[in-house]
């Protein structure tokens, strides 16, 4: 049967067989989110418009981005946006400077949406793990609280500043129990967040919903390739995604250094695009290690040409490394690799592995040389990489496409019920 039948033969209303559910009591819902703009964010925004198509009201508070207006209405979602006031930092002090302004700001736009709307749920998206302050205060108007984690706060923290103690790495602890016991129900990206949220957040098992980000196939789908993006190679390797301290953008450029000067292959095309606040760090290394004629930076980039970079790559890499944070989390880029049919090289992560499957080739752990010798293994080898994309969009239309979780995102949300004190006090928290 051809890859894409399903959809081309326009299978349920979401193209794979799967509608998207009516909510059994629709909902006004605010949706809080701090680090990305929407739509960028891609599963804020797939959330938004599934909940739409459920038949609930959806508003969103975001950041304002470049090009981006204060206020639009776009696909039914009403989307208010705040300026960030800083650039973004590596330092820790950086990494939580912007949030008090973030949070104010958010609060502000909560209350006129409050007025306009009348939001009954609070959908609060982390990081970071402070919305829960916002759903304390809207909480004796009888609006509920989703918490949908994106994010393991401790765990991101030690993985970008090496530390696992301190009163920050605590402070951290704290917010997230906060949080945890501020929901009526809690999201979560995949089942390694669905334990930490039943064990560490003494959450009810039956109030934590497994809703994986996963790109809509209907719309991540591949397009012919376009050689011109090549720049004159026999081979494209592309990256996509933000690019911090702890994306591993530095051990992709280093892999690549091994392929090119110790293997000396000078037939490849290596593309990064996303933005971070890694980039000027990332672009030094490339320069030292003597690898300006190989490796690009796009910066983020429109889906139309998204897809017509995923669309020409051979080969589509994630050298996110293993630590506390990446083993856990499910990396969007993965299920947009798959979703594009390309065949991927990662270090094995436990939940990258529990997504792509056979779709990847799994270096060593942290091992710059194995990850590029990998990389060469794939580019040496076109029918396996064809291969191995049709499984991975394969895998993603029939068990992880984003149909799936609007399903059970819809029903998280008919969930929402009973009464809840206004506040868990914070000394139980620490007890």
């Amino acid at each position: 049967m051809p890859l894409d039948t399903s959809i081309e033969n326009g299978a349920g209303q979401e193209g794979v067989g799967i509608a998207t559910p009516r909510a059994k009591s629709p909902r006004r819902v605010l949706i809080l989110v701090e680090n990305l703009s929407v739509p960028f964010d891609r599963r804020v925004w797939s959330e938004a418009r599934s909940l739409i198509k459920a038949g609930h009201t959806v508003s969103v508070i975001c950041p304002k981005m470049v090009d981006r207006k204060t206020y639009e209405v776009r696909s039914g979602v009403r989307i208010y946006r705040f300026p960030l006031p800083l650039p973004e930092t590596n330092s820790a002090l950086g990494y939580f400077w912007e949030y008090p302004w973030a949070m104010l700001m958010t609060l502000l736009l909560a209350l006129v949406v409050f007025v306009r709307d009348r939001f009954d749920v609070i959908h609060a998206c982390n990081p970071p793990d402070l919305f829960f302050l916002v759903g304390w205060i809207f909480r004796p108007l009888g609006v509920r609280f989703v918490y949908d984690q994106h994010d393991l706060c401790p765990e991101a923290f030690t993985s970008r500043f090496g530390r696992q103690s301190g009163l920050l790495y605590r402070t951290l602890q704290l917010l997230e129990s906060l949080t945890f016991r501020t929901a009526d129900i809690v999201i979560a990206t995949n089942e390694s967040y669905r334990e930490t949220a039943i064990r560490r957040g003494a959450c009810d098992p039956d109030t934590v919903f497994v809703v994986r980000s996963a790109p809509d196939v209907r719309e991540f789908r591949p397009e012919r390739p376009d050689k011109a993006l090549r720049g004159g190679q026999s081979h494209l390797v592309c990256y996509l995604g933000t690019m911090a301290p702890q994306d591993g953008g530095d051990y992709l450029i280093r892999s690549v250094r091994h392929v090119v000067h110790d293997r000396g292959r000078s037939d490849i095309r290596v593309v990064l695009i996303g933005g971070g606040d890694s980039i000027p760090d990332l672009r030094s290394l490339v320069t030292e290690l003597d690898l300006d004629g190989v490796v690009h930076f796009t910066g983020r980039v429109p889906d139309d040409e998204l897809r017509r970079w995923l669309s020409t790559a051979d080969v589509c890499v994630a050298p996110d490394p293993v630590n506390p944070l990446n083993n856990l989390s499910t990396m969007n880029k993965i299920l947009e690799y798959m979703a594009m049919a390309k065949p991927i090289v990662s270090f094995g992560l436990v939940e990258t592995q529990r997504s792509a499957g056979e779709a990847a080739l799994y270096a060593r752990d942290n091992d710059c040389d194995d990850f590029g010798d990998r990389l060469i293994e794939l580019l040496d080898d076109a029918p396996r990489r064809k291969r191995m994309g049709r499984i991975g969009r394969e895998r993603l239309i029939e068990k992880l496409s984003w149909q799936q979780s609007a399903a059970v995102l819809v029903r998280a949300y008919d969930a929402i019920s009973g009464e809840r004190s206004v506040a868990t006090p914070v000394h139980a928290v620490l007890r």
